[in-house]
């Protein structure tokens, strides 16, 4: 084999040759071993991420579940405060020749057993009579001419009022002066 005279005496270039292979192979053998590695975290932070959906999906469904269900029973409580008072309207209601008074008296009882179950579960009525008017707690029915009561004040109540705790269940149906010599 003749060898060509010019390559001989070219000086070699450092920078720029590849680097010689290693008979043991290390450089590749180290890189399909940290590929592995990554394919690996990679299959796990994807299990992480199934399992998490699914916990994810479970919560929600068992949250909506309970919300129902709170739904469907949360006047239990309520409810079985105001069976007494049914009781007494269906003991009331099977009275044979009972007088007036008496009638009377046992529909005040039940009126008042009424009440107090309200107040035990908080609500109250809206006073209404004598009291400015007041549009978040009152509905006007009526405008009435008068002098006797001031401007703009409740002269009486046509329906009562109820509010729980700080939020009005039902307005006050009312009539309100008007004093046209203002």
């Amino acid at each position: 084999m003749k060898i060509n005279e010019e390559t001989q005496n070219t000086p070699v270039d450092v920078d720029h040759e590849l680097p010689q292979g290693d008979a043991s192979g290390d450089s590749v053998s180290t890189q399909p071993t940290e590929l592995d590695k990554l394919k690996s975290e990679n299959a796990l932070y994807l299990d992480r991420l199934a399992r998490l959906q699914a916990e994810f999906e479970n919560f929600r469904k068992r949250n909506q579940r309970e919300q129902t269900e709170f739904r469907e029973y949360a006047l239990t409580d309520t409810l079985k405060q105001l069976l007494p008072i049914l009781d007494s309207l269906d003991r009331a209601a099977k009275v044979e020749d009972v007088s007036t008074e008496d009638l009377r008296s046992g529909v005040e009882l039940i009126d008042r057993q009424f009440h107090d179950v309200l107040t035990r579960l908080g609500v109250e009525p809206i006073g209404a009579t004598g009291q400015p008017f007041d549009p978040s707690l009152h509905q006007a029915i009526q405008m009435v001419e008068t002098a006797e009561v001031p401007d703009s004040h409740v002269i009486d109540e046509l329906q009562r009022g109820y509010r729980l705790r700080d939020r009005v269940l039902r307005a006050a149906m009312v009539r309100v002066a008007q004093n046209s010599s203002k």
